[in-house]
């Protein structure tokens, strides 16, 4: 089991983690390879540090306690091995509402659209896949949504029969925003991620998460991965919900990095994502997002979902999307990449370092118990509010 988190030497990080002798979650940050207890009547949330004026500054000036090594910990928050005396890390959200961006890299657009004629069926995908190719190219990096271009693509794909919802929201003028997953049912680093025991085409999409507050300023980001049911979204996009809102399908972390002199939003938009998938059946994949090629920036994600026509008091977690869809084949020809219970998924970038998880069946993975009134219960008890 992969325990490396990989960060940054630099950074302004912020978490959660749960530590013995604590009823509530812990928030935490990064100092000299220790994680570090910064819970506060000031800032008893996550959410209430990304609310303020400057998170960075604050957690940088927050006093604290060491509770453990960033690698001890780490090693702590796998869920197979874990030893619930010691601390763990936590998703590092917790009131923020958990959004996500379908379809925002144009290249995987042909994927969506694809997964959608072949109703469900991996077996049929590849040949979709060269049909739909030669129409129009594979190349769709620099189309613009809303464009003339993109209109006139989209008028192919109509003609050929290809019309799909995803067009409107691949290529159209506006972004599909959809809810991951309610506020505190995200998982982080090391935990077990969940798949819906009716699906069996499913992948997980690695991905940049923006942290915005409740006035839609972009304070930092996380990587995760947005568990993904290709059968059950392919058989209809009215099935969405099940698709992508499973108990742990959504996995964020390992911390927040928030924006500072060393981190800011341009770097985000420069990234490069990288994914490995190890099964336990010796199976390996591997493949990486250029966050350059995203279709719709952050900013217009974020203000897609948030707005005069949306408010969310408590702030936001919005995946971005990701360009990569894996279809290399998973044992017969044809039938394309599905996860198997066991893999170990890894998901990291340069400057967000890893986010690592294993693949279970949802109803396998810890029942989601502690929300929203548990929280503010403990915290009213530790007389932190």
């Amino acid at each position: 089991m992969v325990n490396d988190m990989n960060l940054p030497r630099i950074g302004t990080f912020l978490g959660r983690a749960r530590s013995p002798g604590n009823s509530h979650p812990l928030v935490v940050t990064v100092r000299g390879g220790n994680v570090v207890d910064i819970t506060s009547k000031q800032a008893p949330t996550v959410r209430d540090i990304c609310e303020m004026d400057d998170p960075a500054g604050y957690v940088g000036g927050a006093t604290g306690e060491a509770i453990g090594s960033v690698e001890a910990i780490a090693a702590n928050s796998f869920e197979a091995g874990r030893v619930a005396t010691k601390p763990f890390l936590l998703s590092p959200v917790d009131l923020q509402a958990v959004k996500a961006s379908g379809v925002t890299f144009v290249v995987s657009l042909l994927e969506r659209v694809i997964e959608e004629q072949a109703r469900g069926s991996a077996e049929a995908a590849d040949a979709i896949r060269a049909d739909i190719a030669t129409l129009i190219g594979h190349d769709l990096s620099k189309l613009k949504p809303g464009s003339v271009e993109a209109m006139e693509i989209k008028a192919r794909l109509i003609e050929r029969g290809a019309w799909s919802q995803y067009l409107e929201v691949g290529i159209g003028p506006d972004a599909e925003v959809f809810t991951k997953c309610p506020p505190m049912a995200s998982v982080g680093f090391g935990a077990d991620v969940g798949l819906h025991p009716i699906s069996t085409w499913n992948n997980p999409e690695p991905e940049i998460a923006v942290i915005s507050s409740s006035r839609g300023r972009i304070v930092g980001a996380a990587l995760g991965n947005d568990v993904n049911l290709r059968d059950v979204e392919g058989r209809s996009a009215l099935l969405l919900g099940k698709a992508k809102d499973n108990n742990a399908s959504a996995a964020l972390g390992p911390f927040i990095r928030l924006f500072d002199a060393s981190f800011s939003i341009r770097d985000v938009k420069q990234a490069k994502v990288h994914l490995r998938v190890e099964g336990e059946d010796g199976f390996t994949l591997e493949g990486a997002s250029s966050m350059a090629e995203i279709s719709r920036s952050p900013e217009e994600l974020v203000a897609a979902a948030m707005g005069p026509h949306h408010q969310y008091p408590d702030g936001m977690a919005l995946y971005l999307g990701t360009m990569f869809v894996p279809s290399k084949d998973r044992g017969e020809k044809g039938k394309g990449f599905t996860h198997k219970v066991g893999d170990i998924v890894t998901i990291s970038t340069e400057q967000l370092g890893a986010l690592v998880n294993r693949v279970r069946l949802s109803p396998d993975c810890p029942h989601w118990t502690y929300g929203a009134s548990h929280l503010m219960r403990d915290l009213a008890k530790a007389k932190l509010i």
